[in-house]
């Protein structure tokens, strides 16, 4: 096991969610502002006040899986394996026996397979079953998507499952990040995925008064809440000496990362945990405020949350902040909870490496109290050495994950 810390490099993405089955899909949608929220297909909303959502349209698992496969896998897991797939051929990684022993999976989800769990208690309670599916519990479990992956791959090292709300997937990044730079994982494959359209859960979102009833438009003055989103992404991390023998294309760099709990209330955000845990990002990192050019903002949409955030990077970054570029992609891809910062690390790593930076998309009027450059509507040319990738959950979960252009 190495001593000394190792820099690590991003040399495989995977993505899959309302803005494109893979990651050219992804990224030529976030550099057009295209906004893949829609009226949701998957569930009947008649009795739901939730009419629009940010949907994988035209997912068909059979081009994906065999059919016993399908039988054990919630849709949120075939979204987990779908953008690991995809990450992993990115990468160009031949896994040897030693390999597969020294890699770690490391994944996000909130609420695991709510499909299945929606449908078989809806048997259950509904329809007075007396009896489940027998797999409904590997298909609910939360860490169904990690143990997939590590079965796809044969990988026998770490592998288990973060769920701490929207902070989930920076909270597996900043762990795979954490075990190897120290050596203690030679190889990791670290994302997230989500998949919150059920009938049930929706219910439970629409009690929550925090969803907009058309679009999600963070940072403007008229924003009404959030999009619900669903999906998967997934970073393959390696040391940057390896990939770099190996003639691996290096996407970018996680070079620190800082987490906080709010201590406070359970759904309020507060200023403190998220500048906490930026400052912390830059201090792991070993890098100054000023050096940051773009933040990738966990950007909801909701009334409390922008402007809290825009008070955290204010606290941070200082006069700074009149330089800084952050927008929020949930403003395409919707926010997908568990999954989200998994989509939106990949997000910030393609602005690093192709010298763009993704738009705020639906943006309409400015608000005094969001007084940041937040890339309105239309993406923006820009060389950018440095930037962070913002997560903060329910429950006063924050997680901060900088990145760097590759050299």
């Amino acid at each position: 096991m190495s001593t000394a810390p190792r820099r690590v490099a991003v040399t495989g993405l995977g993505v899959i969610c309302a803005l494109g089955h893979d990651v050219p899909s992804f990224w030529n949608a976030l550099c057009a502002g295209r906004s893949g929220i829609g009226r949701i297909e998957t569930v009947d909303t008649t009795n739901v006040r939730i009419q629009n959502g940010a949907e994988v349209r035209d997912f068909d698992p059979a081009q994906h899986f065999e059919g016993a496969q399908v039988d054990l896998l919630d849709r949120f897991a075939q979204f987990a394996l779908v953008a690991a797939r995809e990450a992993v051929r990115d990468s160009g990684i031949e896994f040897t026996p030693e390999l597969r022993q020294r890699t770690a999976v490391v994944t996000g989800s909130s609420v695991g397979g709510q499909n299945s769990q929606d449908s078989q208690f809806w048997a259950v309670y509904h329809n007075n079953s007396p009896r489940v599916h027998p797999l409904t519990i590997p298909r609910i479990m939360p860490n169904a998507g990690a143990s997939h992956i590590s079965m796809e791959f044969g990988i026998s090292g770490p592998a288990f499952t973060i769920s701490t709300a929207c902070a989930s997937s920076n909270h597996a990044l900043g762990q795979a990040f954490a075990m190897v730079r120290s050596g203690a994982a030679e190889l990791a494959i670290a994302g997230g995925s989500e998949t919150p359209f059920s009938f049930g859960f929706l219910k439970a979102w629409e009690a929550m008064r925090v969803v907009a009833p058309d679009t999600c438009r963070p940072f403007s003055r008229d924003r009404r809440g959030l999009i619900l989103g669903e999906g998967g992404a997934m970073l393959v991390l390696e040391p940057l000496e390896r990939a770099q023998a190996r003639g691996a294309t290096v996407h970018a760099e996680i070079v620190g990362f800082g987490m906080s709990a709010d201590a406070g209330h359970i759904t309020t955000p507060s200023t403190e945990g998220p500048a906490r845990a930026m400052a912390g990002a830059l201090e792991d990192a070993q890098i100054s405020a000023e050096a940051v050019g773009y933040i990738n903002a966990h950007g909801t949409g909701t009334t409390n949350n922008d402007c809290t955030e825009t008070r955290a990077i204010r606290q941070v970054f200082g006069a700074h902040a009149d330089r800084l570029a952050v927008s929020s992609t949930k403003s395409m891809h919707g926010h997908a909870l568990g999954g989200a910062s998994a989509l939106e690390a990949v997000a910030t790593v393609l602005a690093l490496r192709n010298a763009v930076l993704p738009p705020t998309a639906n943006f309409t009027t400015p608000d005094p109290e969001c007084d940041l450059d937040v890339v309105p509507n239309q993406s923006r040319a820009a060389e950018v050495e440095y930037a962070l990738s913002n997560a903060f959950a329910f429950g006063g979960l924050n997680a901060v994950v900088a990145f760097r252009r590759a050299e």
